[in-house]
């Protein structure tokens, strides 16, 4: 019974730095992204992800639809440009995280 209880505790032990290394750089890409957001996208979707202007509004960017927002990115969108290489996949999963992190 000794060696179960340890080793359940070693692996609740061994687990927990894991989840809060994954909080943490789950948090610090939101950071990044919020930054290339102000940068680059604020200037039509708005400070707030929403522009009175008729940007659409991404604060409800369907959480499933991935591809669809790298694509919009990439290509370009209606009146939205495409960005193709100035942004790079990095930097869009950044984005995908910021925009998907006043949901949670």
């Amino acid at each position: 019974m000794r060696f179960i209880i340890f080793g359940l505790w070693s692996a609740f032990a061994l687990a927990a730095p894991v989840a809060s290394h994954s909080a943490d750089a789950q948090a610090e890409k939101v950071r990044a992204g919020a930054e290339i957001y102000q940068r680059n996208c604020s200037p039509c979707h708005g400070p707030r992800m929403q522009d009175p202007e008729g940007a659409f509004d991404l604060r409800t960017f369907p959480a499933d639809q991935r591809e669809r927002f790298v694509n919009s990115i990439v290509r370009g969108k209606n009146q939205m440009p495409p960005w193709g290489d100035l942004i790079k996949p990095d930097e869009i999963d950044a984005l995908w995280a910021y925009v998907l992190s006043d949901r949670q």
